[in-house]
């Protein structure tokens, strides 16, 4: 008897796999309808990062795609929970199945599911920023708002001083301990997380972010980010790489009267280990999303593209008749 050759049994194993899925597709899919429904997306959104324009997305997507959105609106905006409005939250999210599928986001640290006895975790996703990007418009959104809601006065309003002026004069609204924010967003609910220039605080966030995040991105490449959450959690995301090409203003939210800083400014905020932990933090993240990218899509005439799955199964055992 002759053997088979390798590109015969591949030929084979495909057929074979093609049964098993029509044999059972009608079961599969209900199994699968259920497993979706059931899902929840946290953003524990960082101030800054761009996640006003994604959420949009959110906002406009879950109509026609089927899920509930929820904004976690936490007293002063206060990202660290107390244990029982942890307690809270967390039965809320996974008993709550009104509100299933859910995406939920609000500026709150990160919070481990597993802690509580839950077995099934939310999905966790997330975007951060060069550190003082972010610090410079969040310090101008203080004083000028932004194009969002422009009427809102602000808590800085009237204060006409430059981020410029603020680091010469060492103001506190632009100090080094004002970068401390990224890191204990990721790292959690621990005490460590929130003293500034922990380096514990740092290695658990970076830990928290390959082992507890789905994907995050970067503000400066989101709409990378955008498309591989739409390949990877259609349910959720299915038409936002269109929508945020589309350049809707509700998708559009800039810092008003935004001045860049100089180089100088730069240089002495640079010079702090603060900056330094979170600008390790960042490339950290950004090294990440990129390399998850790279696995993901592809680029040609300017254009970005999905790679198709490039998987399949063979030697499946045993034989079907």
């Amino acid at each position: 008897m002759r053997p088979v050759s390798r590109r015969k049994e591949r030929v084979i194993a495909r057929h074979e796999v093609r049964e098993i899925e029509q044999r059972h597709i009608q079961e599969g899919a209900k199994v699968a309808l259920v497993e979706e429904d059931d899902l929840v997306v946290i953003y524990n959104r960082v101030p800054k990062t761009a996640s006003t324009s994604f959420t949009n997305i959110a906002y406009d997507l879950c109509n026609k795609n089927h899920y509930h959105v929820l904004h976690i609106n936490t007293t002063k905006n206060n990202p660290v929970m107390s244990l029982q409005d942890q307690v809270r939250f967390v039965k809320n999210v996974t008993l709550w199945k009104e509100m299933k599928p859910a995406f939920y986001h609000g500026h709150v640290s990160f919070l481990d599911f597993t802690k509580f006895g839950v077995k099934k975790k939310p999905i966790y996703i997330n975007v951060i920023r060069d550190p003082i990007e972010r610090l410079v418009s969040y310090y101008y959104f203080l004083r000028f708002g932004d194009d969002y809601r422009p009427g809102l006065r602000r808590r800085k309003q009237g204060d006409k001083k430059t981020f410029d002026d603020c680091v010469a004069a060492g103001g506190s609204d632009c100090a080094p301990e004002k970068l401390w924010l990224q890191i204990p967003f990721f790292c959690g609910h621990y005490f460590e997380c929130w003293n500034i220039g922990s380096k514990w605080a740092l290695e658990q966030a970076k830990y928290n972010l390959v082992n507890e995040y789905m994907l995050v991105g970067v503000t400066e490449e989101l709409e990378d980010f955008v498309m591989m959450l739409e390949a990877a959690l259609p349910r959720f995301f299915k038409g936002a790489t269109e929508l945020f090409r589309t350049g809707k203003k509700s998708h559009l939210r800039k810092t008003s009267e935004k001045k860049p800083p100089t180089k100088e400014s730069i240089a002495r905020l640079q010079q702090s280990d603060i900056w330094k932990m979170e600008n390790e933090f960042y490339e950290f993240a950004l090294e990440q999303f990129q390399y998850v990218r790279a696995h993901a899509v592809r680029e040609k005439d300017g254009e970005l593209y999905l790679l198709a799955q490039n998987f399949f199964y063979e030697k499946i055992y045993p034989k079907t008749t």
